[in-house]
C-alpha cells in the first residue's frame, strides 16, 4: 500500500472509488473479482468493488452528505428528487431496495412507490 500512496493515478481514481463504495488494495492482494488497474504498463492498484446491497447504503450516505442533513429531514419535493436519482442509479433493482430507501427517507414503502409512479407518469407524459 505504501507504493500506492501518493501515486498520481491512485490519487486520480480514489474519489471515484470512494464514491462507489469501493476499496483500493495493492495489486498483489487482488482477489479474483477485484479490478486491477495499470498505469504506463505497470499494475498500480486494485479496486475491490462493494456488494450491491452495500452500494445502496453508500449511495444513500453520499446523497445525505451532499444535502447536508438526514434524508428524512428533506421536504417532499427533495425526497422525490432523491427517489428519481436512486431509480436512475438502479437502487430499486436491489433486493429490499424500496424498503431501504423508504427507511432512509422516513416514509412508507407506499410513498416511495407513489414517487416512482409519479416520475414514470411524468416521463411518459413528456414523450
Amino acid at each position: 500500500m505504501t507504493e500506492m500512496a501518493g501515486h498520481p493515478f491512485v490519487d486520480a481514481v480514489k474519489p471515484l472509488v470512494d464514491a462507489m463504495g469501493g476499496v483500493l488494495v495493492p495489486p498483489e492482494q487482488a482477489r479474483g473479482d477485484d479490478v486491477v488497474l495499470s498505469w504506463e504498463g505497470a499494475q498500480v492498484v486494485a479496486v475491490r468493488l462493494p456488494h450491491i446491497a452495500d452500494s445502496l447504503d453508500h449511495i444513500l450516505a453520499d446523497l445525505e452528505r451532499r444535502r447536508g442533513r438526514p434524508l428524512a429531514e428533506l421536504d417532499r419535493k427533495d425526497k422525490q428528487t432523491v427517489v428519481r436519482i436512486l431509480e436512475e442509479r438502479g437502487a430499486f433493482s436491489v433486493r429490499h431496495g424500496v424498503e431501504t430507501v423508504a427507511s432512509a427517507l422516513g416514509v412508507s414503502r407506499f410513498t416511495v412507490y407513489n414517487y416512482l409512479n409519479r416520475e414514470n407518469a411524468a416521463a411518459k407524459g413528456g414523450q
